[in-house]
Order: C-alpha cells, then sequence, then structure tokens
C-alpha cells in the first residue's frame, strides 16, 4: 500500500492505482476532530462520539476525494453478506442494512467502516464497475467477499477474472484471537480452515487469519488479482482504530471507492 501524507491521510492499493478513473482511499484515524478515545477521524455514529465532530469527520473525507459530503453513500452494516446496488436513484447516505456496496455510476462514493474488520474492495475496469465490503469473522463465515463479486458479476455482467480485488488493513493473524465458538464456526464454513488458524496457548482457542480468509474468497470466486495490505489494525493503533488494540473503547476508520 501506498501510504498519501496529507491533511486527511489516507492509503491506496498499487493495484487499483492503476486505474485513473477509480478513486480510491483506505482512511486512518489520523486528520479529524475528534478527542480521544475517539481521535481523531472517527467515522462510527454509534460509539459515544459527538454527532456534530462525526460530521465534520465525514466533511474532511468527502474533501479529500473531491466529493459532497451528501454524495457519501454507505450502509447500517449488520456483520451479514448482503450487497446493494448504488446507482442515479439510490444515492446519499445510507441505504439500508448491509455490508457492502456495487455501482457503476460515476461520482457515487462508497463509504465502509472499520475498526480490525477487513476493507474489501474491487474493480471492473472492463464494465468500469466498482464495489466495496466489509467482513470480520461473521463475513469470513457469511463469504461477504464471494458475495460482493456475485453482486458485480450479476449486476453489472463482471467477468470476476478480469476484476482487481484488494484486502486492506484489518486486525491481523498476529492478534487475532478467537474462541472456541468462532474457530468451530470458522472450520465448519470455509476449506482447509486448518491453514487459517493458528493454534493458541489457551485450549480450544487459535489465532484467526482474516486477511487470507477474504483473499482466499476473493480467489475462489475467480477474482484474477488479489492484493493484501498485510497491515494489522491492532499492532498500529496510532494510525487505525482497533476494536481489539483499543480495548473496546474506539472510533471507525473509513475506506471508500468512487468512480471519476
Amino acid at each position: 500500500m501506498i501510504y498519501h501524507d496529507l491533511p486527511t491521510p489516507y492509503y491506496t492499493f498499487e493495484t487499483l492505482d492503476a486505474f485513473p478513473e477509480l478513486i480510491h482511499a483506505v482512511f486512518t484515524r489520523r486528520g479529524g476532530v475528534s478527542p480521544a478515545p475517539w481521535d481523531s477521524l472517527n467515522l462510527g455514529w454509534t460509539v459515544g462520539d459527538d454527532k456534530a465532530r462525526v460530521e465534520e469527520n465525514y466533511h474532511r473525507v468527502a474533501a479529500a476525494i473531491g466529493a459532497k459530503r451528501e454524495a457519501l453513500t454507505t450502509t447500517w452494516q449488520v456483520h451479514g453478506s448482503r450487497i446493494l446496488l448504488a446507482d442515479a436513484k439510490h444515492r446519499g447516505g445510507s441505504l439500508g442494512k448491509a455490508d457492502g456496496l456495487i455501482t457503476n455510476t460515476s461520482g457515487i462514493p462508497l463509504l465502509q467502516r472499520y475498526a480490525d474488520c477487513t476493507p474489501i474492495l474491487l474493480y471492473d475496469p472492463e464494465h468500469r464497475a466498482a464495489g466495496i465490503a466489509h467482513a470480520g469473522w461473521q463475513g469470513v463465515v457469511n463469504r461477504t467477499a464471494e458475495a460482493a463479486v456475485r453482486a458485480m458479476t450479476e449486476a453489472f455482467g463482471s467477468d470476476p477474472a478480469r476484476m482487481v480485488g484488494a484486502v486492506g488493513p484489518a486486525i491481523g493473524p498476529c492478534c487475532y484471537e478467537v474462541g472456541p465458538e468462532v474457530a468451530a464456526a470458522i472450520r465448519d464454513s470455509q476449506q482447509d480452515p486448518d491453514d487459517l488458524l493458528r493454534p493458541s496457548q489457551r485450549p480450544g482457542h487459535a489465532y484467526l487469519d482474516l486477511w487470507q480468509a477474504n483473499a482466499r474468497q476473493l480467489q475462489d470466486a475467480g477474482v484474477g488479482s488479489v492484493e493484501v495490505a498485510e497491515l494489522c489494525t491492532a499492532c498500529h493503533t496510532d494510525i487505525f482504530f482497533s476494536h481489539r488494540g483499543d480495548k473496546g473503547k474506539s472510533g471507525r476508520f473509513g475506506a471508500v471507492v468512487m468512480l471519476r
């Protein structure tokens, strides 16, 4: 990933940077107005931060990508696999309960929020269509990454082999220890789950690799190119919000994709 050291800083993926018609950004916790423990670019409305400060942070995100605040389009994230279509009639604000958005309409910035879960970005250069999704362990079990690819295939005729995927910063296998119920859910829902679970010293527990779980689902869906950031949010709480790393009191950072 490439870090853009701006007043409202963000990261981009090298593979997606190859397409000038696509704007994308993975924002950090820096460059906003919120005080601790939400310092400072918190985009979470339900974490206890003042709504006026959160709104100012959204204005800063929009300005950083050259968009209008009212154009930012998001969802009420519920750790599921529903993917919504944003178009000329459905844009701006929250479109409903879902964990992903797709579009082939220019000028609609699609935004999702994160604090350890995985940002998933997709681009189809052939049909000029983009998507974004949010997937933690529940998203892995529900196969949200695959659902996003399937939604683009059904809506736009996208060929997964010609799509470019990116897996953004999320809590890494170094830090993401999960309990027996989560480990069992991963084993029951994934192919070769032992590759995704590293044993912990605590009985029944394991360290889960969200990065590779989501990357593998994109690859299983046929996505031709997948870039993985391999940046752990819990290891880098100075850069990203992390529910685990911040001990439950944290904000939410954002990722955005938009067609010019």
